[in-house]
Parts: structure tokens; C-alpha cells; sequence
């Protein structure tokens, strides 16, 4: 994923109103949409450097938007909407080996049954449906650990228990973090932020749920899955 122009740099003042960020610049301050619905732990330190995109919609309120945080640990990804995106030029590049080719992608793929929402993507091919759920990972917990979730998300279990339905029913399932965060080298469920996710994804993987972890390398220029990474239960 390439940023034409590259992201401008600038350093955090604060993040407030959840959805929204004060940045200074050599300018001088802008107000900057934050997108990223979860606690941010790590990433809200006034004069952190960040990087921001500017669009060229005239109807948006703000033109610029939060991207990344440069923090001691590295640089994160805050832009949880990204990750599908990454997920998908990956797949199109074959750089998941562990999904192989699929003969079709869809996104956005609707969870089988009335109400039931939908997972990100739906492989499909020889080997049948693949439905895959993406799940941006940027919560640094130290010594090269990152978690998944930084807040509570009950959608987030809901969505491991559609997995596990899907695998009952013979399909392929799996759960894929997009670590957004470059100091991460092993991910993990964050048991202390929401146990029951951690407990919900230990029992899918005894199902047979996949669970894998991919690394991003992050420039002010592009960001790009890297390799994979493991992944501690």
C-alpha cells in the first residue's frame, strides 16, 4: 500500500473525542481524524511523532487522517480500517503462503445465517470456502509481545464463534491478526484487557480454527504485510 504523496510528519499534541487528534506541525496545529475505535494504549503520549494522509475530498470536515505513532517500541499502524486493505494486496500478491491461491475473494463476505454479520473475506477454490476474519493487532505489552484486543470487544468473540460454526460445518476458518506494529514479534490474545476473547480464541483453535499472525514493515511512504510471525496461545 504506497501513500502518494508520502504521510507528512508532525508530532501528537493530544487524542480526544475518541475519533479525533490534535497534531502540530511546522504549520502549525492541526485537527486530524483518528481512526481507530480501541484504547490505543502506548500511542497517545503528547510529542510522539506521527505520520498523516491528506485527501483531497472537499467534503470531509478533516482533510487529514492519523496513520501511524512512532513510539519507542516502533511504529504502529492506527489505522485499523487499513488492515483488510493490507490483507487484500496480500492475498492478491500471494504473500500469505498459508492461504495459497484462491480461485476467488471476496470481501465483505456474509456470515451464513439471518443477522449474522459478516467476516471479512470469503476464499474461495478446489479446496472449498476459506472464511477469514482480520483483526488489527497494535497493543505492545513488552519484550517483543503483542496482544489483540486494547479494549474490551465483544464483536470480536461473536466473531470467533462464527469461525467456530463455520469449521463445525466443514469450511476452512481462520482468524488472522495484521500486527500494525513493528516492534511486535510474537502475538497473543490479550487475556488482562478481555479474557474471555483469549478464552474464546484457545477453544476455536482446539476446533480447528486457524490462528495466524503476519508483521507489516511501515515507511512514510508504503506499508506492506512482511513475514509471518508466531503466534503464542
Amino acid at each position: 500500500m504506497r501513500f502518494l504523496p508520502p504521510l507528512a510528519a508532525g508530532r501528537l499534541v493530544r487524542r480526544y473525542k475518541r475519533f479525533l487528534a490534535d497534531v502540530e506541525t511546522p504549520d502549525g496545529v492541526l485537527t486530524v481524524h483518528c481512526p481507530n475505535t480501541g484504547a490505543m494504549t502506548g500511542c497517545t503520549e503528547p510529542g510522539l511523532e506521527v505520520w498523516f494522509s491528506t485527501s483531497d475530498n472537499p467534503r470531509r470536515k478533516y482533510r487529514h487522517t492519523l496513520e501511524v505513532v512512532c513510539t519507542p517500541a516502533g511504529r504502529v499502524g492506527i489505522n485499523s480500517a487499513r488492515a483488510n486493505d493490507l490483507v487484500a494486496e496480500a492475498l492478491a500478491d500471494g504473500i500469505i503462503a498459508e492461504l495459497g491461491e484462491p480461485a476467488g475473494v471476496r470481501r465483505e463476505a456474509r456470515i451464513p445465517g439471518a443477522g449474522r454479520g459478516r467476516f471479512d473475506f470469503l476464499l474461495t477454490g478446489e479446496g472449498g470456502a476459506c472464511w477469514i476474519e482480520v483483526k488489527s493487532l497494535t497493543l505492545w505489552l513488552g519484550d517483543g509481545l503483542g496482544a489483540f484486543p486494547d479494549a474490551v470487544s465483544e464483536r470480536a468473540v461473536r466473531h470467533v464463534e462464527a469461525l467456530v460454526e463455520r469449521r463445525r460445518a466443514g469450511d476452512r476458518a481462520v482468524l488472522l491478526f495484521c500486527v500494525q506494529h513493528t516492534g511486535v514479534e510474537v502475538a497473543t490474545p490479550a487475556d488482562d484487557v478481555h479474557p474471555a476473547y483469549g478464552a474464546a480464541l484457545r477453544s476455536a483453535a482446539a476446533e480447528g480454527v486457524e490462528v495466524l499472525a503476519y508483521g507489516c514493515g511501515i515507511e512514510r511512504d508504503a506499508v506492506a504485510l512482511s513475514g509471518r510471525l508466531p503466534v503464542r496461545l
